[in-house]
């Protein structure tokens, strides 16, 4: 096996690739990349046995084809030490991998490529073309809500819905929920999975750019694909809660504010709430909401906020963070927050019509 590749040509998949593997492996050749060259087209692949990235690059010169596994982290390491531009000369014999750029020289340890594992294929059950910035949006605005370590496995991951013709995404950690969904109407059947928390993180990262992509889904796998790469995740065995019985039905106060406004004081509250339970006290008044955070050092924060609100007066309690975050994704000048009372949980979304609902629990403090 021997090319030649530019530098910079090979760094932006082998970055990518390199993301998936693990550093510490049981498996050695799992923290290896897997290099094959056919014709002029070079493929990357790494994964963990859980996620499977291929990328993939056109090489300068290629002299003799063949496959071979090289340490992933010292080949990203070696690629990203290169000056910009240098052309790399990359080469295996008996059993060593050469990487030559200039007067650098590298000899790296390699393993057969008949060693390397790849993620079992089970039968793609449903196929759908989807623009990358459609995917991407639904992740990012759903993706903080994961879980992260639960017990209750099924949490630590994002459902994603085909139902009716409209793709959804939803994240939970029984805290909080969040959910968005797609504005196009998609022709292809129903179908409901939960994707890994890894599996979201690494996809959510390859996706750039305009161009569609191929989404497979399957019993046990989900696909995404195009001339760039092709993503694997095995999918998590479970049943996802049934979130719209979380969704508050009939929330019959509603606070409209600005959400850079609110945004601001949320974070200087913030600022003295407890560390642990990140609590913060909210009392509504007429166009007014005022917040209140403390702490055990008997420190206080308040702040007070004009708001469009006609109704009761409600105090309620929030952990901080998660208002946050929530306000950190959506997009408006508004948000709407509608309430019950002090007990339920809260909704918020932008005033004005848009793709996304958040649900927030409420604390006692």
């Amino acid at each position: 096996m021997k090319f030649i590749i530019s530098r910079d040509a090979l760094l932006k998949p082998l970055n990518l690739v390199a993301g998936v593997v693990e550093r510490r492996q049981t498996l050695p050749v799992l923290s290896n990349v897997l290099l094959s060259l056919e014709g002029n087209q070079l493929s990357l692949t790494g994964t963990d046995l859980e996620v499977e990235l291929i990328g993939r690059v056109e090489v300068s010169s290629s002299m003799s084809e063949g496959e071979i596994t090289v340490p992933a982290r010292k080949l990203v390491d070696i690629c990203k030490s290169l000056p910009d531009g240098v052309d790399i000369e990359f080469s295996v014999e008996a059993g060593k991998a050469t990487v030559k750029a200039g007067r650098s020289r590298f000899t790296l340890v390699t393993l057969p490529a008949s060693e390397f594992p790849s993620v079992e294929e089970g039968a793609g059950e449903l196929a759908l073309e989807l623009p990358q910035p459609v995917l991407k949006r639904l992740i990012e605005r759903t993706g903080f809500a994961m879980a992260q370590q639960d017990v209750r496995y099924y949490l630590n991951g994002m459902l994603l819905e085909l139902k009716n013709g409209r793709l959804r995404m939803v994240a939970t950690d029984g805290h909080r929920l969040a959910l968005c969904t797609a504005p196009e109407t998609i022709s292809a059947g129903d179908a409901s999975v939960i994707i890994p928390r890894k599996g979201v993180l690494e996809l959510v990262r390859l996706l750039e750019g305009d161009e569609s992509l191929r989404l497979v889904i399957g019993t046990n796998h989900i696909r995404a694909a195009n001339k760039q790469f092709t993503f694997t995740s095995k999918l998590v065995d479970g049943k996802f809660p049934e979130y719209e019985r979380v969704l508050p039905k009939s929330p019959d106060k509603s606070v409209i504010g600005e959400r850079l406004v609110l945004k601001q004081a949320f974070a200087r509250t913030a600022i003295l709430s407890n560390e642990k339970y990140r609590g913060v006290r909210l009392r509504l008044s007429n166009d007014t909401l005022e917040m209140t955070a403390n702490n055990p050092e008997q420190e206080q924060a308040e702040e007070v906020v004009s708001v469009e609100y006609q109704g009761d007066d409600l105090e309620v309690g929030f952990n901080v963070s998660y208002l946050l975050d929530v306000l950190s994704v959506l997009d408006g000048n508004q948000v709407r927050i509608s309430l019950a009372d002090s007990a339920s949980s809260a909704l918020l979304e932008e005033a004005e019509a848009g793709d996304s609902l958040y649900v927030v629990m409420p604390m006692r403090l």
